[in-house]
């Protein structure tokens, strides 16, 4: 038997997974939460054998939990269930070694066929994704303009950022031009939305 912590934050679709995953015989969902960090209170639980996360949820996201698992214990088994197809979120995916990166809009057999791969130590992504995964765009961003744009999203003016990141305003400029200039753009709005859609941020 297999025992599977289901994370997604949607109370409908969470509650329909496990219904359906709790049909097959081999396969048992033992914890269902709602949030990120729930899923990191449950990392310790020895009887989960493969982690079932959205990408999208409240308190750290699938792709922030799934590094912690794998930092904590690589041979645990981390399934991405997403939404989305960015290339970012791809990306960032496949560096961090988790074992699948499935979308929600394919069939429940897909999923659970995906799910027994990935128990028998295969690397899985959805199948919707196959073109995609040829064409992946790297993230120009360095770490520093990652954070300048992100500090932009939550409302940081150029000063706030200087100030919040002990930076000077020559610096903070720098590096949202830098930004600006990779993704081929003005403005650092019009950059945080490319870098958004994207999945780089």
């Amino acid at each position: 038997m297999v025992n599977i912590l289901i994370a997604e934050d949607q109370t409908i679709l969470r509650e329909a997974l496990t219904s359906l995953l709790n049909l097959e015989e081999d396969l048992n969902v033992v914890e269902t939460v709602g949030t990120g960090q729930q899923v990191l209170d449950y990392h310790n639980n020895p009887s989960i054998d493969l982690y079932l996360l959205d990408i999208e949820m409240p308190h750290r996201n699938g792709l922030e939990v799934a590094k912690i698992l794998k930092e904590r214990k690589p041979s645990h088994k981390v399934v991405l269930l997403t939404t989305f197809s960015r290339s970012g979120y791809i990306e960032k995916a496949i560096e961090l070694g988790v074992d699948g990166y499935l979308l929600k809009d394919e069939p429940i057999e897909q999923l659970i066929q995906s799910i027994r791969r990935v128990l028998n130590g295969e690397k899985v992504v959805s199948s919707m994704l196959g073109d995609l995964i040829f064409s992946l765009e790297r993230n120009p961003l360095n770490n520093r303009e990652i954070e300048m744009l992100r500090r932009v999203k939550n409302g940081e003016s150029t000063k706030d950022i200087s100030k919040n990141c002990h930076l000077s305003l020559g610096t903070v400029r720098n590096y949202l031009s830098t930004a600006m200039q990779k993704l081929d753009t003005t403005t650092r709005h019009d950059a945080l939305r490319i870098a958004e859609e994207r999945g780089w941020i």
